[in-house]
């Protein structure tokens, strides 16, 4: 359980760093710079991420692993989960950002651990009890209640939001199920998987979605900034979330590891209060609270703790 938690306060670390990245003049220095902002810092994120898990790979002498397993059956069902998880539901996060706006987005997209849970149980025959599936629930609802503050009026069209949060609850979920499966075989490393899923996502962004975006430009523009080493810094970060999320999903499965992965918008907020000082509300810190509480009995196998588990 502990590479879960590692993963969610690494990631949570990302996330506020790259928020101080994205407040950057180079991210707002022209309409198109501020209309393709999630877009480029995706993409250097990733890329930079990328980079960190080849020196990473090399320095365990594992880059011929890893070339070995992205030829298998298994390597190309993790790249396929890659491209799901990564470009395809990124692209879904932001679709419904730009027309329902964050607050709807975060909200319905917070129910991807849910239906991950589902598949994970259908398909890979995990095995939950009722109280981690109350655990599960509570822990959703926390996170759907931090992210939702309501607004008078959406900025595009509802039914696109709709369908791009959709895209992005099912990319984030089956991501991690699909990733569950490749790794029950015993000749895939998770270490494996977590540098082909950051490096296929940097290559699709790459040769895909930045040139039908014309954004090379501005992705440019923000190398060449001094935004550039704050997203270097959040994608080491991020690096390491992954690392400890693969690891988490190896070990304890698809499940359990995506209800401890989204109490990252719980420890956000300390995080939050240190490096940017903004202040958490009431409802903040109760929404962490209930994240935090639901996703270790989500996670936690209390018979096996507490050796009540019949044999």
């Amino acid at each position: 359980m502990i590479h879960g938690v590692a993963a969610a306060i690494t990631w949570a670390l990302d996330t506020v760093i790259l928020s101080i990245a994205l407040s950057n003049a180079a991210f707002v220095s022209t309409p198109q710079a501020i209309a393709l902002a999630s877009f480029t810092s995706t993409f250097l994120h990733d890329a930079s991420s990328a980079v960190f898990s080849f020196l990473y790979m090399a320095a365990r002498r594992k880059l011929a692993q890893t070339w070995k397993t992205i030829r298998s059956r298994e390597g190309l069902v993790i790249v396929g989960a890659a491209l799901i998880g990564g470009p395809v539901g990124m692209t879904g996060y932001v679709l419904a950002i730009n027309n329902i706006g964050a607050a709807y987005t975060a909200a319905i997209s917070a129910f991807f651990p849910a239906y991950g849970a589902f598949l994970a149980t259908v398909f890979l025959k995990e095995r939950m009890h009722a109280y981690q599936w109350v655990g599960l629930f509570a822990c959703v609802v926390g996170v759907a209640a931090l992210g939702y503050s309501p607004v008078d009026a959406i900025p595009g069209d509802w039914t696109l939001g709709i369908i791009g949060s959709l895209v992005c609850v099912f990319g984030w979920g089956t991501e991690a199920v699909v990733i569950d499966w490749g790794l029950r075989n015993a000749s895939v490393d998770d270490e494996c998987a977590m540098q082909i899923r950051q490096t296929t996502s940097a290559v699709t962004y790459a040769l895909v979605i930045i040139p039908l975006l014309g954004g090379w430009g501005c992705t440019l523009d923000i190398v060449a900034s001094s935004a550039m080493p704050v997203i270097a810094l959040a994608a080491l970060l991020g690096t390491v979330s992954y690392l400890c999320y693969y690891r988490a999903i190896a070990k304890i499965g698809a499940s359990r590891a995506m209800a401890l992965n989204i109490t990252y918008s719980a420890w956000a907020i300390p995080f939050s209060l240190l490096l940017l000082g903004t202040m958490p509300d009431p409802r903040g810190i109760v929404c962490a609270i209930v994240i935090i509480l639901g996703a270790i009995t989500a996670a936690a196998d209390f018979r096996e703790l507490f050796g009540t588990e019949k044999n």
